[in-house]
């Protein structure tokens, strides 16, 4: 039995990474940001693929690859990361999920990009991404 939050195929992972990567290094504001920290695009992006197949597919790796990072200590260590950023990122990721996916599974895997987000936006709050009001 599958654990699958919902259907997806490799190529279709790979294809919404990919693009939305080429989209990010064109954004004017999320492109110097992760400019600042990605030297090597072809293995952040495979780090990323990683990361959503542990997200979407559960206990399934075809090729033993599974991510075992911390996105909220790397988003922070970052240092110029801002909790007010993942506006404009999902907005860009779920124009890449639209433009490359069946609707139901383009709404899945954004449902599930939003949750991220809020977490990560939320923590980030907490470690000085927008500064307190007193």
């Amino acid at each position: 039995m599958s654990l699958a939050r919902f259907p997806i195929s490799d190529i279709e992972l790979r294809g919404v990474v990919h693009d939305f990567y080429a989209e990010i290094r064109r954004h004017p504001v999320l492109g110097p940001v992760f400019a600042a920290h990605v030297r090597d695009w072809p293995e952040h992006e495979e780090k990323i693929i990683a990361f959503w197949r542990n997200a979407i597919l559960p206990g399934e790796s075809k090729d033993g690859r599974r991510y075992d990072g911390n996105p909220m200590a790397v988003h922070k260590a970052a240092g110029n990361v801002r909790a007010g950023m993942f506006i404009p990122w999902l907005r860009l990721f779920d124009t890449v999920l639209q433009r490359r996916l069946p609707p139901e599974t383009a709404s899945a895997w954004s449902a599930l990009a939003h949750r991220i987000g809020r977490g990560l936006s939320l923590g980030l709050q907490d470690f000085g991404g927008i500064p307190k009001l007193k």
